[in-house]
């Protein structure tokens, strides 16, 4: 399981990308699932115009944003995707990290089940919508520490700078000059890297 220093850390971009090959691992009621992370964004808080917390924005919802490192923030995205964030740094830092996409590694059926598929295929877990649903994580782990029931480990797996590629982020272009910024990571080759165009 990563520490909470791991999260503390104050370069969001960098987080971003170490999270790659790292496994997102959830619990919920005896039922295990886990898979690789494949795909990132960084968002960089209250200088982000992408960001939730752009300006400094506290509300109901993005309040477990300005928590220390080391929470899940989830939120709703059009009323359907339940979209699973990693937050970072210190306490009122609101930075945080969208998990994009996992390959599945435990838990297979769980996932198939949870998503109506009859069959592996990336699209069970390619998109941040798709990999919360796989993984059975919905808004109401928002503010939950990433040390009990949802929880990162490092089994060893090294993704080599030349395969770590940065792109645009998906579905930011409300954020002016800062959609151009290279903030999502994603694993060159991947299967289960999403679909999902940056500009």
């Amino acid at each position: 399981m990563l520490p909470e220093d791991f999260y503390t850390r104050k370069h969001v971009v960098q987080i971003a990308k170490d999270l790659l090959g790292k496994v997102l691992v959830t619990n919920f009621e005896g039922e295990r699932t886990a898979g690789m992370i494949v795909e990132t964004e960084a968002y960089a808080g209250v200088v982000d115009k992408a960001s939730h917390a752009y300006g400094g924005r506290r509300t109901a919802r993005t309040e477990t944003m300005y928590s220390r490192g080391g929470v899940a923030y989830v939120y709703l995205c059009y009323g359907i995707h339940h979209l699973f964030n990693v937050v970072t740094n210190a306490e009122d830092i609101p930075h945080a990290v969208l998990i994009r996409a996992v390959e599945p590694l435990e838990g297979v059926d769980i996932m198939l089940a949870r998503r109506g598929k009859p069959k592996l295929t990336p699209q069970l877990t390619a998109g941040p919508g798709a990999l919360s649903r796989a993984l059975g994580i919905t808004t109401g782990y928002t503010g939950l520490s990433l040390n009990t029931h949802i929880f990162i480990e490092d089994r060893g797996i090294k993704i080599p700078p030349r395969d770590i590629i940065a792109g645009t982020r998906v579905g930011v272009a409300y954020a002016q000059e800062d959609a151009y910024l290279p903030y999502r990571f994603w694993v060159k080759g991947n299967p289960y890297v999403s679909r999902g165009k940056g500009l």
